[in-house]
């Protein structure tokens, strides 16, 4: 997405002129698959929309890299997350333009807070980063409609039950058969539920 301001994943920002500077880790983070592995999955935000949610969280209260990592996360519904390297390089590019300024904090954790021009960016782009953050909303309700823990749990029970059942010296052709046909009839039910 790139917006009036020219702020898209292209961008080199008002301090570099916008010169066509690609940034550094494109891929701005993945949809989680089962177990909270990272999944290679389709993208939730491109690189001037990434800018833009850091920025307005920056904005909301000034946060570390890690910090901005799990807030996003959790607004996901713990279904995404960007990566490290895709938050510390667009927080360098951010500190770059101007848009945010470290602080002054404890440990070697850089800690940000946004300038006002960074505010002043956010105010031009309001429409576009409510956008953003509901779409983000979305990926957790998403999430939390199709959380599969029960589901997960049972096809496991079921996968040992026949694991068991069928390594057994007693296993024939009709207990293949009759098995068979349990799981089509499962099969038949589900695919019938409303």
């Amino acid at each position: 997405m790139r917006n009036e301001m020219g702020f898209g994943p292209w961008s080199g920002g008002p301090r570099h002129g916008g010169h066509g500077r690609r940034e550094h880790g494109e891929d701005h983070g993945h949809w989680k698959s089962g177990g909270g592995a990272r999944g290679r999955g389709r993208r939730v935000f491109d690189g001037g929309e990434m800018k833009l949610v850091l920025l307005k969280l920056i904005a909301d209260a000034p946060r570390h890299g890690y910090d901005l990592i799990r807030e996003i996360e959790g607004l996901a519904g713990g279904s995404y997350a960007p990566s490290p390297g895709v938050i510390y390089p667009t927080l360098s590019t951010l500190d770059d333009m101007g848009l945010i300024d470290e602080q002054k904090s404890e440990g070697s954790k850089k800690r940000f807070a946004v300038t006002d021009e960074g505010r002043q960016l956010l105010k031009d782009n309001a429409e576009i980063v409510e956008a953003l953050f509901a779409r983000l909303a979305a990926v957790g309700a998403e999430s939390e409609r199709t959380d599969g823990a029960p589901i997960r749990r049972a096809m496991g029970n079921l996968r040992q039950v026949l694991q068991t059942r069928l390594m057994r010296e007693d296993v024939n052709e009709d207990t293949l058969h009759a098995v068979a046909g349990l799981l089509d009839e499962a099969a038949q039910k589900i695919e019938r539920l409303k």
